[in-house]
């Protein structure tokens, strides 16, 4: 099955954090890059006082990766997704719901360390 990145993922990959997730991401048939994901990670650039290097390895990282765009049926994915987790009365961050939708709609697992991803059902969560 193929894997949709969280920033969390994509930042701890591009420090060299954690030999965990490189395990993770080299068993996978490939991984994508929700643009949500590229938006926060860019932000989280700017706010760097010297992003140089870091910039580098994300552009390489796009690079490698499948970039997924929102669409209509994301936008109905994300409508039912966020609907059912106010029903239940458990929020999860926004760009985090437009992820899980892409993730839905592409049959994708999201690598993250972020746990309210487990809150969205028929989405499978993998960790490092």
């Amino acid at each position: 099955m193929g894997l949709i990145l969280d920033a969390n993922a994509v930042s701890a990959l591009l420090t060299g954090r954690n030999a965990a997730l490189q395990r993770v991401l080299s068993a996978a048939e490939r991984h994508h890059l929700p643009l949500p994901v590229i938006a926060e990670y860019q932000y989280g650039l700017l706010r760097l006082p010297r992003p140089r290097r870091l910039q580098s390895l994300f552009r390489r990282l796009e690079a490698e990766s499948i970039i997924l765009y929102p669409d209509r049926v994301t936008a109905d994915l994300y409508a039912a997704i966020r609907h059912d987790l106010r029903k239940r009365g458990r929020p999860i961050p926004e760009n985090d719901i437009w992820i899980a939708a892409l993730a839905r709609q592409f049959e994708l697992e999201v690598v993250s360390q972020d746990s309210h991803f487990d809150e969205v059902s028929d989405l499978r969560r993998v960790g490092w």
